[in-house]
């Protein structure tokens, strides 16, 4: 504990840093921070912008980034800041990282070379595209995610519940449709051009954080933008640092954090993963008089029953165990969770095992 203090006051917490990434993260100690989103350039706009032969500026998705990039040096400049990425992550920390086929593939091969370990990689299906004009190749319609675990033995952070949750109590899939940024959220100059090409839904942001942090957790975005995940990051309850080197979008950045509010914490709870909940033997709960020996258990149709015995098992005829073997043997199922399967009365309401469990 007095470690993680002592981290957290070493921190700039909360903060947009202008500037370069590298140079900002390296100074940021080592095994920090929870979770790390980037969203990285296309082209190498480190050095002035991407120019083809004409002087005319490469955009981040256009059809000649791959003529016209300098692969090696992107390459150098991704092995760097996913290194320190890497550094500053705890160790059972995650990195997200979006990208389309100009750059994901090789971003994927650094960061495995450099020790993550790939979890997911998650498709965003564009509801709205953008057409190919040229017609010279297919609409480029989804981005690809990649989230990796800091190392192979990290034991990292999903919400499993919650998003199953979100998705009508169906398994999240890794295929995410969400349409691009727009409407007011999408951030425009004086000219009423878009501030940032390639600004990403607070849509998605919201589901990765909720889906790999908890509140208070740090988020790290080392490409921050017009600060999109230090807007969800603060809105959930999650502390941000947001590294960003052109000015402009630092500013437009602030003003989304300045009328942002920060959900209620009831509203901010998420629901609990089974890894979540606590691990109590349920004799332990017959020993402290939380539910007494004798106590009759039954399914919530009362279509079984069974009799709690001093010892925390439970019996049902001839049959005698835990919770979840006579819960699985009384349905012929091959397995049960006994906390949710049986009920008692208490109070003279029916109520699951599972209460017990919750403080």
């Amino acid at each position: 504990m007095r470690r993680d203090v002592d981290l957290t006051r070493e921190l700039p917490l909360d903060q947009l840093l202008l500037g370069d990434c590298i140079h900002h993260m390296r100074m940021l100690p080592p095994a920090s921070v929870h979770c790390v989103f980037a969203d990285p350039p296309y082209n190498l706009q480190l050095q002035g912008e991407l120019r083809r032969p004409d002087e005319s500026i490469v955009d981040g998705v256009d059809d000649d980034w791959d003529r016209f990039a300098d692969f090696a040096e992107y390459d150098r400049f991704t092995r760097e800041w996913l290194t320190e990425c890497r550094r500053v992550l705890r160790k059972d920390g995650t990195l997200w990282v979006i990208g389309a086929y100009h750059n994901i593939f090789r971003i994927g091969s650094i960061l495995q070379d450099l020790g993550f370990w790939v979890l997911n990689d998650i498709v965003w299906r564009k509801a709205n595209p953008m057409p190919n004009f040229r017609g010279r190749r297919f609409t480029n319609a989804h981005e690809t995610l990649i989230w990796a675990a800091r190392g192979r033995d990290s034991r990292y952070r999903f919400n499993y519940q919650a998003m199953k949750t979100a998705n009508d109590d169906l398994q999240m899939r890794s295929d995410w449709y969400l349409p691009l940024c727009g409407g007011p959220e999408r951030l425009r100059n004086q000219h009423g051009l878009k501030l940032h090409p390639t600004q990403k839904p607070e849509a998605m942001l919201h589901r990765v954080l909720l889906a790999s942090t908890a509140p208070e957790d740090i988020v790290l975005d080392p490409f921050s933008g017009t600060g999109t995940t230090a807007v969800v990051a603060k809105r959930l309850g999650r502390h941000f640092i947001g590294i960003e080197r052109h000015p402009a979008y630092v500013e437009a950045a602030w003003g989304r954090l300045r009328d942002t509010k920060v959900l209620a914490a009831d509203a901010m709870s998420i629901t609990p993963s089974r890894r979540d909940m606590p691990r109590i033997a349920f004799g332990s709960l017959v020993e402290s008089g939380a539910i007494a020996a004798g106590t009759v258990l039954f399914d919530k149709q009362r279509r079984v029953s069974a009799v709690v015995g001093s010892d925390g098992s439970v019996s049902a005829g001839d049959l005698r165990g835990s919770i979840h073997k006579i819960g699985a043997e009384l349905t012929n199922a091959p397995s049960c969770n006994g906390w949710t399967f049986w009920h008692f009365e208490r109070n003279g309401v029916v109520v699951p095992l599972d209460v017990l469990r919750k403080p």
